[in-house]
């Protein structure tokens, strides 16, 4: 802009100091003005440069930026891929070990599931089989269920004994030989008889408590069932609860009644059943 102001007065000066033509005149003035659109379009060119100059420095500061991000990232990762390496060089055998442990942990829940399943499915043809056995007597005197996953026949004392005695009735014979007769086909299983009595002591010649007579009472159907049902002894096993496990209250006549039984459990062969419970041991 300076050097426009200094030739337009430098054209006045000359203008006013010395004679020019009309022709030189506009000649000059048409210089003055092609000089002066050319020195703003530099202008605006420089501006303009000026400010893409200012946009890719900012970029450039930008990329820079994230240059050293990704730098640090970079380092950072290489640094846990080498502590993961160093684990696992470590560790990879204790790795192993544990996933097997896990798979025979696997195996053992499966094998479990697969034996209760079928000790479920057994448990229900006995109650079943004994049920249609036993069809002809008395639901009041024997009582047929699946107790803690084992199969309980439960005979009331009349239908057993006479009272306070633990000699077998001939009709209990006739109970204890169908119970007998399906215990047989079932040579897997065991046998634990169990004697109750209510809380009515006792005290003879032959028996000084309650704990004998049940005691007597399950060792007389023990007996029975293998001398004359022919049933293993070595599958049966006979004891005495007294008057401990009642299954009712013993203050009624009604209530000492339900007490005074003997039950017969069906169950799994125990060193079977302790194997089946027993997890497997993993080798490390």
């Amino acid at each position: 802009m300076k050097q426009l102001k200094f030739i337009t007065l430098l054209l006045s000066v000359v203008f006013l100091s010395s004679c020019v033509s009309q022709k030189r005149y506009t000649e000059l003035q048409e210089r003055a003005d092609s000089c002066e659109i050319e020195l703003k379009t530099s202008n605006n060119k420089r501006l303009v440069l000026e400010t893409n100059l200012a946009n890719e420095q900012n970029k450039a500061k930008s990329l820079n930026q994230q240059m050293e991000y990704f730098k640090s990232t970079n380092t950072n990762l290489l640094d846990r891929l080498s502590d993961l390496s160093v684990v696992s060089k470590s560790g990879a055998e204790s790795i192993k070990k544990s996933l097997e442990a896990l798979n025979e942990q696997n195996k053992y829940i499966k094998d479990l599931t697969s034996s209760m399943q079928r000790k479920d499915s057994l448990n229900l043809a006995l109650v079943m089989n004994l049920k249609r056995s036993l069809d002809n007597f008395d639901d009041e005197d024997i009582a047929i269920e699946v107790k803690k996953g084992v199969v309980y026949v439960s005979i009331s004392d009349k239908m057993l004994f006479r009272s306070g005695s633990y000699k077998i009735s001939a009709q209990a014979e006739e109970v204890i030989g169908k119970i007998a007769k399906i215990i047989n086909d079932h040579k897997e299983l065991d046998i634990l008889v169990e004697g109750h009595t209510d809380t009515v002591p006792i005290a003879t010649e032959c028996m000084e408590d309650n704990w004998d007579l049940s005691t007597k009472r399950a060792t007389s159907i023990v007996r029975l069932m293998q001398s004359k049902f022919a049933v293993d002894p070595s599958r049966m096993t006979a004891g005495g609860r007294s008057e401990y496990i009642p299954k009712t209250t013993n203050e009624t006549a009604q209530g000492r009644a339900i007490n005074r039984r003997t039950e017969i459990i069906i169950l799994p062969k125990l060193d079977q059943f302790f194997e089946l419970l027993e997890p497997p041991t993993a080798s490390y």
